[in-house]
């Protein structure tokens, strides 16, 4: 699939969004692409999923993981296309990403880690870390969508099938919220003070 063609699809589903939204990242925008709209989709599901797993072939990863839960059905697909095993890290009580569910990785396993949408890159981060802790290896980094306009940095190859240029701001520098508006919190992290 070419950017334009997964642009296309997302726009079709109604997963690209303008309003005031809250990231999970924290900051806040005018947009916001919610991929699970595109995702409940099987067939584009696995058209995206194998897509991106196209850009990680060469790499021969030999297992996917993704952060929950914004990652789960791409990482799922992506696990597929590279006919490798798919899991996940998640949140535990304390707001931590961590290994759970009885999932392991082995030491020196070569692992991708595939996301939904990047804007600040922290849960791919937060998941590199825990899958070093248990001795993984994290070759590389993919999403659908990038919105990071650069500002994720990764010491790896890190590849998405679309970069999307969206402002964001930190809260206190959002021009909606100075005008008296409220963001809503669309995604998926618990919220923050919680």
């Amino acid at each position: 699939m070419t950017p334009e063609q997964v642009v296309r699809v997302l726009e079709e589903v109604g997963a690209i969004r303008k309003g005031h939204f809250e990231l999970s990242s924290g900051r806040h925008s005018d947009t916001y692409v919610q991929c699970a709209l595109v995702l409940q989709h099987p067939k584009y599901a696995t058209q995206l999923g194998a897509a991106l797993a196209e850009k990680f072939h060469d790499m021969k990863p030999q297992a996917v993981v993704s952060p929950a839960i914004g990652g789960l059905i791409i990482g799922q697909e992506v696990g597929k296309a590279l006919d490798v095993r798919a899991f996940f890290v998640e949140r535990d009580k304390s707001g931590q990403m961590a290994l759970r569910r009885g999932f392991e990785v082995k030491r020196g396993e070569q692992i991708l880690v595939v996301e939904d949408v990047w804007t600040t890159g922290g849960s791919t981060r937060e998941t590199i870390g825990v899958l070093e802790e248990f001795g993984g290896v994290v070759i590389a980094a993919g999403a659908i969508i990038d919105r990071s306009a650069g500002r994720a940095e990764w010491n790896i190859p890190a590849r998405a099938l679309v970069e999307m240029t969206a402002e964001s701001f930190e809260a206190v520098d959002c021009p909606q919220c100075r005008r008296g508006g409220a963001a809503v919190k669309p995604g998926s992290r618990f919220s923050r003070g919680a």
